[in-house]
């Protein structure tokens, strides 16, 4: 019964907007494309329903869930309209882990 709690509880929860985009970055960052597809059916559903999201994003129901399944591979342009659907928007940022190690490459190469 305890994760059925839970589960009330985060689907309450996703249905704020700056909770939803959090989650969503944290699921991306952690897990990566997969697990983001899978939250993101999981925001989906909390706010308002796939059928709700697939009007607002002009997609099929199937379609969506078929994307939003974790085996989902969806094109920039979907992801971009499931997420305007749900007030959101996609973004890029720079990796700072990434960059730490570029910039001690550029730093050993200037140096050598």
């Amino acid at each position: 019964m305890k994760l059925h709690k839970f589960d009330d509880y985060l689907h309450e929860k996703l249905c704020n907007n700056e909770f939803a985009a959090v989650y969503l970055e944290v699921a991306l960052e952690d897990d990566g494309v997969e697990e983001l597809l899978y939250a993101l059916r999981g925001v989906a559903i909390a706010q308002g329903g796939v059928r709700r999201v697939a009007e607002a994003s002009q997609k099929g129901r199937e379609s969506l869930y078929k994307s939003l399944s974790r085996q989902g591979n969806p094109r920039v342009k979907t992801l971009d309209d499931i997420l305007r659907a749900l007030g959101m928007r996609l973004s890029v940022t720079r990796d700072m882990r990434a960059s730490q190690s570029q910039d001690e490459l550029t730093s050993v190469a200037a140096s050598g």
